[in-house]
Formats: C-alpha cells, structure tokens, sequence
C-alpha cells in the first residue's frame, strides 16, 4: 500500500469512527469520488442494506452531463440521492465524506442534497 493510500485509508476510519458515535440510529449517506464519477449511497448500518443509491454513471444522468467528474454532476448527483431517499422515508441522515476534504464535489453534493430536502 502505497503511502497516499494509507493516509487516506487513516481518515477514513476516523471518519467512520465518528460517525458511529455521532450517528444516534441515523442512516449514513456515503460518498465515493472517483476520477471521472461521484456515488452516493444511503446506508443503514444496523441492518447492513442500501437503502437509496445515485450516481453519475446511471444513463439518464449520464444523458444530460458532459462529465461526471464535475461539480454539476456532484449537484446533480446530490440532488437525486436526496429525492430517492425520502421516497424510502428517510429525512435525517449522518455524511460520511469518506476520507475526502470536505471541498469540491463532496461539498457539492451535501449542499444540493441539503437544499432537496435532507437533513445532516
């Protein structure tokens, strides 16, 4: 494991480890940013299922972007999680930005998720 990848693999589980304190039976919405995608998952960890998931890869979002590795498709992206979420019933969930900085498409994609409807 290289070094980059082992500093990253330390945020994240101090991420995580935080987020299971601060959770209080909240569903997680989790963030994996690629180089030319951004996905996003609402998990319930009690259970271990995914309960929504959105992405710029799926064809209709994929249809009206030019990229998926833009702050638009982090927007867009953020948007979507936030409406399949509440179709599932849920409104209050923790962010888990997966080791990444809280800037750019991750902040992106919390503010339009935040802005339809979901609250962390």
């Amino acid at each position: 494991m290289s070094k980059l990848q082992h500093r990253i693999e330390r945020r994240r589980s101090r991420v995580r480890g935080a987020l299971r304190a601060a959770a209080q039976g909240r569903k997680r919405l989790c963030v994996f940013r690629s180089s030319k995608h951004i996905y996003a998952q609402v998990i319930d960890d009690d259970r271990g299922v995914t309960l929504a998931s959105a992405s710029s890869i799926e064809k209709p979002t994929r249809s009206e972007l030019k990229t998926g590795a833009n702050v638009e498709a982090a927007k867009t992206v953020g948007r979507l999680i936030a409406e399949r979420a509440q179709q599932t019933g849920v409104k209050d969930v923790v962010f888990d930005r997966g080791g990444y900085l809280y800037h750019g498409r991750v902040k992106a994609l919390a503010e339009a998720a935040r802005e339809a409807g979901l609250n962390f």
